[in-house]
């Protein structure tokens, strides 16, 4: 499917992934990205995922969690193979993957970080994350954005 030309579904379609683009209008009000596009969409929180930036030893590491948890920094260390994790400067997160905070997406990153998919995930016929922007959610398999990705899967979000 045609994308609207972020670098996310760019990348999406060079790997001939099948994807459905979810636009919304996003409010500078919310106070979690991740739930306006769950409430705006219609569609199960659990199902909607938001990419969190970490550093773990030194190096930028993106963890993708449900919307609704939290992410288990300690699992993302160990997934990713490393010992102390943190969460990433805002500032970092956005020069690294050339999106702004609340239209991370991970994929189509300017600079492709490693990338651990929750577990979770895999439950579902299709997930949602952010399209790399504010108001824009792309739907595809788990194992699409995973394939798409290069992702480990494990467990890293937890309620």
């Amino acid at each position: 499917m045609a994308g609207r030309g972020t670098t996310a579904t760019l990348a999406l379609e060079r790997a001939g992934i099948s994807f459905t683009v979810h636009e919304y209008t996003h409010d500078p009000r919310a106070d979690s990205y991740g739930r306006e596009a769950s409430e705006a969409l219609d569609v199960p929180a659990d199902r909607v995922f938001k990419t969190l930036v970490a550093e773990i030893d030194g190096r930028l590491v993106v963890g993708v969690v449900p919307v609704e948890g939290q992410l288990d920094l300690k699992a993302l260390a160990v997934a990713a193979g490393g010992k102390k994790a943190a969460m990433a400067a805002p500032a970092a997160a956005e020069r690294a993957t050339g999106y702004v905070t609340g239209g991370i997406s991970p994929v189509g990153q300017r600079k492709r970080l490693p990338v651990v998919l929750d577990a979770s995930a895999m439950g579902f016929a299709t997930v949602f994350c952010s399209g790399g922007r504010r108001g824009l959610e792309i739907e595809l398999s788990p194992a699409d954005l995973a394939k798409a990705t290069d992702a480990v899967v494990a467990t890293i979000g937890r309620a």
